[in-house]
């Protein structure tokens, strides 16, 4: 079914990819749940939702495309989701906001379905790209260094150096040295190994206490979130959130794709360059999103983190499938999860951990050419300084077009670019955002 033999694999070998890849990703069910509960979502709901969407997105992955590369709720997305609720100041709620997420995925289904998809990608200049995933490094980075207290509110400066002698910010230096020295050292599965440690010393310094146990049955307190897509429609047009939908689609569209081609040339799976079976696995993707957003969570992604899988040897679904069956199995540790994320330097070195890596793309920038950097600048620099991941690609967006036409280069910017500028200009002026 899987093909092992033409990959060049055996099963043993598949099934150890797939736990190398879960341990490298596991962090998303702990650090998923705590992200969403700021804007108001029960924790167990998102720990379910997590899970499902993750387990949807990842079987579609390993059955219909035979790809070893993971899906699971996005890093950054969910960081997203809280600031368009907190941002609202109670005007949206947050089904609301997963009627968008769910609006998104079902355009996300149907771009997939068409080559407009790839077209999309096509029109994207690859220094924008790049702004993109550098700049959501730099905002999750400083989520997790506010979220451990390493840095601090200040009245007049906005930020400072947080108290380092506290007992959770000493604790959240520890996670961050010991998961950098395992990152450093090419130990698989470091960053999750890395919040064992700290949970373990949490544990022992009284930071961390178990009080409703370590197991039990999976349940969704809030049941089914959204299911109408009439209705979701509606939701979305009331409150104007085309900006937010929109934001969704991008980020989403250009993480996943180039995550995806990135894991698969790894892989040695790319032939002539181009990735086979693109449909079903753009779809996994889209489909997952979609059912994630009914059950409770923000939009999915493909996970580098694959590359860990990859790396042992991993090549076909039979990876996939494995990681999808350790996600199932983790559904029945629901109190351990909720205890573990109510210390925060458990998971915050995770968040600046993935932020290091994320932008490590801005090597591939062209700085020497001020048109090309500047609009990634522009969004690398207001991603985390406005704590919107939206604003930051619409001025990105917005600046690119116009600094071409003032350099008289007009006709290299692609039709749809000047089409995303003028939507983009109108929700920053005119939409909330």
């Amino acid at each position: 079914m899987f093909q092992l033999k033409e990959n060049g694999t055996t099963v043993k070998t598949e099934v150890l990819a797939g736990m190398t890849t879960f341990l490298t990703m596991a962090y998303i069910i702990i650090v998923n749940p705590i992200v969403l509960s700021d804007a108001g979502v029960p924790f167990d709901q998102v720990f379910m939702a997590t899970i499902i969407a993750a387990v949807i997105g990842t079987l579609w992955m390993a059955l219909f495309a035979n790809y070893p590369i993971a899906i699971a709720p996005g890093m950054g997305l969910n960081a997203y989701f809280t600031s368009v609720i907190i941002a609202s100041d109670g005007t949206l709620d947050y089904v609301t906001a997963f009627s968008a997420v769910f609006v998104a995925g079902i355009v996300f289904v149907i771009l997939s379905l068409t080559p407009l998809r790839e077209k999309l990608i096509d029109a994207i200049p690859q220094n924008l790209k790049h702004g993109i995933t550098a700049g959501i490094g730099l905002f999750i980075a400083f989520i997790g260094l506010r979220q451990s207290g390493i840095v601090a509110h200040h009245e007049t400066n906005l930020v400072k150096l947080g108290d380092l002698t506290s007992a959770p910010v000493l604790l959240s230096l520890f996670g961050l040295i010991v998961t950098v020295i395992l990152m450093a050292r090419n130990v698989y599965g470091a960053i999750f190994i890395g919040m064992a440690a700290t949970g373990v010393t949490a544990f022992f310094t009284g930071q961390l206490k178990f009080q409703e146990g370590f197991i039990k049955m999976p349940h969704l307190p809030e049941g089914i979130i959204v299911w109408n897509p009439v209705s979701a429609f509606g939701d979305v047009i009331s409150h104007g959130l085309y900006g937010v939908v929109f934001a969704f689609l991008m980020v989403t569209l250009f993480d996943t794709t180039g995550t995806m081609v990135g894991v698969a040339r790894q892989a040695g799976l790319l032939k002539n360059g181009k990735l086979p079976r693109v449909r079903p696995a753009l779809l996994a993707d889209s489909v997952a999103a979609t059912a994630g957003a009914m059950f409770g969570t923000s939009p999915t992604s493909a996970y580098v983190e694959s590359s860990s899988g990859v790396a042992v040897g991993g090549r076909t679904g039979l990876t996939t499938v494995t990681v999808a069956a350790l996600f199932i199995i983790a559904s029945f540790f629901g109190p351990l999860v909720g205890a573990l994320s109510g210390v925060a330097a458990i998971t915050a070195p995770a968040l600046i951990i993935v932020g290091s890596l994320m932008i490590g793309v801005v090597k591939e920038i062209d700085w020497d050419a001020f048109e090309e950097a500047f609009p990634a600048f522009l969004i690398i620099l207001t991603m985390p300084l406005t704590s919107s991941i939206a604003t930051g690609i619409a001025l990105g967006f917005i600046s690119w077009p116009i600094i071409k036409i003032v350099k008289g280069k007009w006709r290299e910017v692609h039709p749809l670019l000047y089409i995303f500028a003028i939507m983009f200009a109108y929700q920053l002026l005119f939409l909330p955002h």
